[in-house]
């Protein structure tokens, strides 16, 4: 596994998991391979998208929702 940094690297001459040329059929990709490592990654917590912690039993109800509608 990369850095960020080696990444984004990676993702300026191709494929953003190994370099390679993109694809067509596989774009951002070069291969199905590297679109089922990138998707491991978000499925395992390697990626995130950075955002305030909830905490344990806070539920994720919308702004505008009222909790006396339950």
């Amino acid at each position: 596994m990369g850095t960020v940094a080696s990444m984004r690297t990676k993702a300026k001459g191709g494929c953003p998991i190994c370099g390679k040329p993109v694809t067509e059929a596989h774009k951002p990709f070069c291969s199905v391979r590297c679109g089922q490592i990138d998707l491991g990654r978000w499925l395992n917590g390697t990626y995130a998208i950075p955002g305030e912690p909830v905490a344990p039993g806070e539920s994720s109800k919308s702004a505008g929702e009222d909790e006396s509608e339950s």
